[in-house]
């Protein structure tokens, strides 16, 4: 038989072993405590497996909760930020108290000299 390496596949092969086991009592009694055992390990083990889908389905909503939350508190820092700068103005260095940077004006670009294009003579159609 194959060896099971996931939860799920070991949990059906401790159940596919106890079947026969169990049918099988008579012969073999001396397995009884080993069998009850791993009985009580297959009950514990379904159990924490349930326990474990319920949170992981508990973290999935709460994660869809905490980024629902996240958007809006983005939406209204964003509108608080805007009524810091129309109340202070955009050149105001206070903004920078508030983490917004102040607009200090935009530095020019030195345009390279080119030389004016030389105009061509028009041609001749002849």
């Amino acid at each position: 038989m194959a060896k099971e390496t996931t939860y799920a596949g070991k949990l059906g092969d401790w159940q596919r072993l106890l079947g026969p086991l169990e049918d099988n009592t008579p012969e073999l009694g001396f397995l009884e405590g080993q069998r009850t055992k791993l009985t009580g390990y297959l009950g514990d083990a379904r159990e924490v497996n349930k326990r474990q889908a319920a949170l992981t389905a508990a973290r999935q909503e709460a994660s869809k909760q905490l980024q629902g939350i996240v958007r809006e508190g983005d939406r209204l820092a964003n509108i608080l930020r805007l009524s810091v700068k129309e109340h202070y103005g955009i050149n105001s260095e206070k903004l920078a108290e508030f983490g917004i940077q102040p607009f200090r004006g935009r530095p020019r670009k030195l345009k390279p000299e080119t030389p004016a294009p030389t105009p061509t003579p028009p041609s001749d159609p002849q």
